[in-house]
């Protein structure tokens, strides 16, 4: 069992991924945009961070920043469907300011539960 940040303005998207890794076994924490992630990983620091992109207040790539600057060890899935661009655009930069592992929404629960495994290594899921 991982603890895992996520980071997604839209509730009902957190909701869903939330009971996809908690029925997983994992513990999740949320957080609505980047700067409330942030304040909650340096309180309580997660095992992964799965962040979306577009958010108001602090985006996923300033996040993913941050974190990179911070805690440079984190593992770090990044997620879009997307805004005014294409989401691969936006995931093409995630993975350029540090992301892991990325993930274009809509993705299904096992595509989401690979990627934490992959990260996290298999023994821990």
């Amino acid at each position: 069992m991982a603890l895992i940040l996520l980071i997604d303005d839209d509730s009902k998207i957190r909701e869903v991924l939330r009971q996809i890794l908690e029925h997983a076994g994992h513990e999740v924490m949320e957080a609505s945009d980047g700067k409330e992630g942030l304040s909650l990983y340096r309180k309580r620091p997660p095992d992964l961070v799965v962040t979306d992109i577009v958010m108001p207040k602090k985006d996923g790539l300033e996040t993913i920043t941050d974190l990179r600057i911070e805690f440079p060890g984190s593992k770090i899935i990044a997620i879009s469907g997307g805004g005014r661009l294409d989401p691969k655009l936006y995931l093409e930069l995630a993975e350029g300011f540090g992301a892991d592992h990325l993930l274009t929404k809509p993705f299904g629960h096992e595509e989401l539960l690979e990627a934490v495994q992959d990260l996290l290594g298999r023994s821990d899921t």
